[in-house]
C-alpha cells in the first residue's frame, strides 16, 4: 500500500513538473504553436523510447544483474566444496563399485578445455552408478554429514539459490541423505530394503555432486587459474594428487 502511494506521488510530481515547464515556456516565449508542435513530436517518439528503455536497456541490466548473482553463487559453491563437497566426494567414492572408471573420467588436468568438461559431465549424467554399501563406511559418512549439517542449512538459506537449480538439487539430495542416515541407529545391521534405499540416496547425491564439481572446476579453470591449480592438486579422485608443487 505504501509503495503504491509512493509511485502515485512520484507520477503526480513528474506530471506537475512537466506541465509547469510547458507553462513557463509559453509565458516566456509566447509561442504556443511551437510548444504544442514539439510536444506532439515528443509524444510521437515516445513509443520508440519506451521500446528502447524497456526491451533493450532493461534486458541489458537484467543480464548484468544475473551475471552478478551467478558470480556470487559461484563463491557460495566454492565455500561448499571447501568445507563439505571435496571431503564428501572422497566419502562417496568409497562406495563406488566402479571407481576405476569413475576415476578415469575425473583426472582433471591443466590442459582440459571447456569441451572436455562438458563431455565428462554428459558421461556422468548417463552412466550407471554401482553403489556398494559394503565397500564404504556408513558410520563415518553419517558422522561427517551430521557435523556439516549447520553449514548445509546456512547454504540453503542463501536467497541466490533460486538462480542455481542444479546446486539446489544437490543440497536437497545431501540433506535428505543426512536425514535418512541420522534417523537410523545400527547402520551396519540394516535390512536389505533399507540398504537398497540408502544406496539409491547415496547414488543420487553422488551423481549430482560429481556434476556440480565438474561445473565448478570448469568455472575455476576459466576465471581463477590459481584456485584451479590448487583444486587439481587436491583432486579427491587422483590417488597421486599432492598439494605440493612438483
Amino acid at each position: 500500500m505504501k509503495q503504491t502511494r509512493w509511485y502515485a506521488l512520484l507520477a503526480g510530481s513528474l506530471i506537475l513538473l512537466s506541465a509547469a515547464s510547458f507553462l513557463i515556456q509559453i509565458a516566456v516565449f509566447r509561442r504556443t504553436e511551437d510548444t504544442f508542435f514539439y510536444l506532439l513530436q515528443d509524444i510521437a517518439f515516445l513509443p520508440i523510447q519506451v521500446l528502447f528503455v524497456t526491451l533493450i536497456i532493461s534486458d541489458l541490466m537484467s543480464r548484468r544483474e544475473k551475471l552478478s548473482v551467478i558470480k556470487k553463487m559461484n563463491m557460495v559453491v566454492g565455500v561448499f566444496f571447501s568445507e563439505v563437497g571435496t571431503s564428501l566426494l572422497s566419502l562417496f567414492s568409497a562406495f563406488d563399485g566402479n571407481f576405476g572408471e569413475t576415476k578415469g573420467n575425473l583426472l582433471i588436468a591443466g590442459d582440459w578445455q571447456e569441451q572436455k568438461f562438458h563431455g565428462s559431465m554428459k558421461f556422468f549424467r548417463t552412466c550407471h552408478y554401482m553403489i556398494d554399501l559394503g565397500k564404504g563406511d556408513l558410520d563415518a559418512l553419517r558422522t561427517f554429514l551430521m557435523e556439516k549439517r549447520a553449514d548445509m542449512l546456512a547454504l540453503m538459506e542463501n536467497p541466490n539459490l533460486l538462480e542455481h537449480e542444479s546446486f539446489t538439487d544437490l543440497l536437497l539430495a545431501v540433506s535428505h541423505l543426512t536425514d535418512e542416515l541420522t534417523a537410523r541407529k545400527g547402520l551396519n545391521e540394516l535390512a536389505k530394503p533399507d540398504r537398497d534405499h540408502i544406496a539409491v540416496d547415496i547414488k543420487r547425491a553422488y551423481m549430482l555432486l560429481i556434476i556440480e564439481w565438474l561445473s565448478y572446476m570448469k568455472h575455476l579453470k576459466a576465471d581463477y587459474p590459481f584456485l584451479f591449480s590448487f583444486a587439481v592438486r587436491t583432486n579427491p579422485f587422483d590417488p597421486n594428487a599432492s598439494v605440493e608443487i612438483k
